[in-house]
C-alpha cells in the first residue's frame, strides 16, 4: 500500500473459523487449509483485500473474537504462529492486503488476562464507572496511563511488522470516545472539563496512529465508529483522531432500511437513498455490509429484501451495485457475495450448497463483476474521498424512485453515469441529462441473465445529443430494467 496514492478498496470480511467447515461442518479449517481454499476464493472474486475478525487468542469462541486476552499470538484453533505467517503470505503472494480486527476498547476479566496482571487494576480503572463496560461485561481500559498505551501500541506495531498486516480496522471506537458510552446519569465520571469526552482514549487514539504511520507509513488504520464525533479520519496536526478510513454507519442504517420498504413506499422514503451525499466528504468513508447486519434476528440480507423470489435477488443486486458505485470504499461480509439465505452460524460456516441455484450463482458473478470493474475503473476510486469525483445528475425523481450520479477521476477525459431504478417497474422513454454528447457504454447493468437478471433492457449502449435536460446540454433517452442499476461510461476520443 502507498501512502497518499488512491487506490481501491474492496474488502471481504471473513471470520476465520466459520467461513467454510469440514468433517460433515464440525471442525473449521486450519490456516494452511485457508490458504489453499480462501486465498483462490478471495482472488478469483476481485477483492482487494480481506478483513480478518479478530485472529488474537480469545477464551470463548462464541465472542467473535472481540473478548481477547492473548493480544500477541493469533488463536491456536487453527494452527501455530508459522501457520498464521503462511496463511499471511499467501494472501500477499496472491496480491491480495490482510486487514485485522484490532481491540483496544475492552478486555475480559478472565485470570489469565490483563485484568489484575499484578494484583492491582494495572491496565484498568478500579472504579466500575470508568473500568466495567456494561455492554460486554468486561474491563475498559485506563488509557491514562503509560502502561497501557506502550501495551496497546507496542501490540498493533507487533501484528504490523511480524506479521505484516497491511491495516487494522480498531473495533468499537465511538466507546472508547465518550464516558457515558451506554450508560445512565450517575452510571459515569465526567472527565475534569465536566463533560462526557474521555481525554485519555482520544490522546491514545491521535498516539496510535500517529506511531502506526511513523513505523509503518503504508499501513491503513479503519475506525468502526458509529457517531458524529468531527475528523476520525482526519490528520492529528489538524485535530482529527488520524485514521486512514471511518466505516459510514448512517449509509448503512439509511439503505438497509430504504431497501426494506415495499416499493411502492419508496418515493416517501428517497432521502434515505440520497441523505448520505450531504456528508460523504465529511471523512474517508467505508461503506460496511458487515457481520453486525446478519446476527442477532436480523436476518440475511437477501431476506431483508422485500418481494417475490425474482424482486429479493434484484433489490439485493442493486443494493450491491449502487454501493459499490457511491463515493468511499466498500466492505462485504463473507456470505453475502451469493446471497446466503440463513444468519451468520459461528457454528455451521456458510451454506455453500446454495451455489447450485442459479440466483445465488448469479450474485456470485454480480459481485465477482463489481469487484473487476471497481479495480479497474479509475472513476471509481482515484476520488473516492473527495466531493470533486462524484456529480448528482438527479436526485430528485421521487416519483419514479430513481436516482442518477456520476463518477469522475483525476483526468477529466471519462465519466461513468449511474443510473438506479428502486422499483419493480420498467422505465420506459426515461430521460437523463448527460455531461458529454457523443457514445456512451453499457458497462454494468445488473438486469443481466449473467447474474441472475431478466436479460431485458440489457446491452444497449446510448448516444447522447444535443437537447438541455437536468441543467446539463445533452441528454438520451432510455428504457431502465425493473429493479436494477446501469452503468455507462463515457470516454474521450
Amino acid at each position: 500500500m502507498k501512502k497518499g496514492k488512491a487506490q481501491p478498496y474492496s474488502v471481504y470480511e471473513v471470520h476465520i473459523g466459520s467461513w467454510k467447515k469440514k468433517a460433515g461442518g464440525s471442525e473449521s479449517l486450519s490456516y494452511r487449509e485457508l490458504a489453499d481454499e480462501l486465498v483462490p476464493y478471495v482472488q478469483e472474486m476481485g477483492f482487494t483485500h480481506i478483513e480478518f475478525m479478530p485472529v488474537m487468542e480469545h477464551p470463548y469462541f462464541p465472542s467473535w473474537g472481540y473478548q481477547v486476552t492473548g493480544y500477541f499470538a493469533p488463536t491456536s484453533r487453527f494452527g501455530t504462529p508459522d501457520d498464521f505467517m503462511y496463511l499471511m503470505d499467501a494472501f500477499h503472494q496472491a496480491g491480495i492486503g490482510v486487514i485485522l480486527d484490532w481491540v483496544p476498547s475492552h478486555f475480559p476479566t478472565d485470570a489469565f488476562g490483563p485484568a489484575d496482571f499484578d494484583g492491582t487494576h494495572l491496565y484498568d480503572h478500579a472504579d466500575p464507572k470508568q473500568g466495567f463496560h456494561p455492554d460486554w461485561k468486561s474491563a475498559i481500559f485506563n488509557y491514562g496511563r503509560n502502561e497501557v498505551r506502550n501495551f496497546l501500541i507496542s501490540n498493533a506495531l507487533f501484528w504490523l511488522e511480524v506479521y505484516h498486516a497491511d491495516g487494522l480496522r480498531v473495533d468499537a471506537v465511538a466507546s472508547m470516545l465518550y464516558l457515558d458510552y451506554s450508560r445512565e446519569e450517575g452510571e459515569w465520571v465526567p472527565n475534569k472539563y465536566g463533560s462526557n469526552e474521555n481525554l485519555e482514549a482520544i490522546a491514545f487514539l491521535k498516539e496510535f496512529n500517529e506511531m502506526v504511520f511513523q513505523e509503518v507509513p503504508d499501513a491503513v488504520t479503519i475506525a468502526e465508529e458509529s457517531t458524529a464525533w468531527t475528523g476520525v479520519s482526519r490528520p492529528t496536526y489538524t485535530g482529527g483522531l488520524g485514521f486512514s478510513q471511518k466505516w459510514m454507519m448512517g449509509w448503512m442504517h439509511d439503505s438497509l432500511n430504504y431497501f426494506k420498504n415495499d416499493p411502492v413506499y419508496r418515493g416517501y422514503h428517497h432521502h434515505q437513498i440520497t441523505f448520505s451525499l450531504v456528508y460523504a466528504f465529511s471523512e474517508n468513508f467505508m461503506l460496511p455490509l458487515s457481520h453486525d447486519e446478519v446476527v442477532h434476528g436480523k436476518g440475511s440480507l437477501i431476506d431483508r429484501m422485500p418481494g417475490d423470489e425474482w424482486q429479493r435477488f434484484a433489490n439485493l443486486r442493486l443494493l450491491f451495485g449502487y454501493m459499490f458505485t457511491h463515493p468511499g470504499t466498500q466492505l462485504l461480509f463473507m456470505g453475502g457475495e451469493f446471497a446466503q439465505t440463513t444468519e451468520w452460524s459461528l457454528e455451521k460456516g456458510l451454506d455453500w450448497s446454495l451455489l447450485q441455484y442459479d440466483y445465488h450463482r448469479g450474485m456470485q458473478e454480480w459481485i465477482k463483476k463489481l469487484n473487476h470493474y471497481y479495480k479497474s475503473s479509475t472513476a471509481l476510486y482515484e476520488k473516492q474521498f473527495a466531493p470533486e469525483g462524484f456529480e448528482w445528475l438527479d436526485h430528485t425523481d421521487h416519483e419514479n424512485s430513481v436516482i442518477a450520479y456520476l463518477r469522475k477521476g483525476e483526468k477529466e477525459d471519462s465519466y461513468i453515469a449511474v443510473i438506479c431504478n428502486f422499483t419493480p417497474v420498467v422505465r420506459e422513454n426515461y430521460k437523463i441529462g448527460l455531461p458529454e454528447k457523443g457514445h456512451w457504454k453499457e458497462v454494468l447493468n445488473s438486469n443481466a441473465k449473467a447474474f441472475g437478471g431478466s436479460g431485458d433492457h440489457v446491452g444497449y449502449d446510448l448516444q447522447a445529443e444535443e437537447g438541455e435536460w437536468h441543467g446539463r446540454e445533452n441528454s438520451v433517452q432510455l428504457a431502465l430494467p425493473a429493479l436494477s442499476v446501469v452503468v455507462y461510461e463515457w470516454k474521450k476520443k
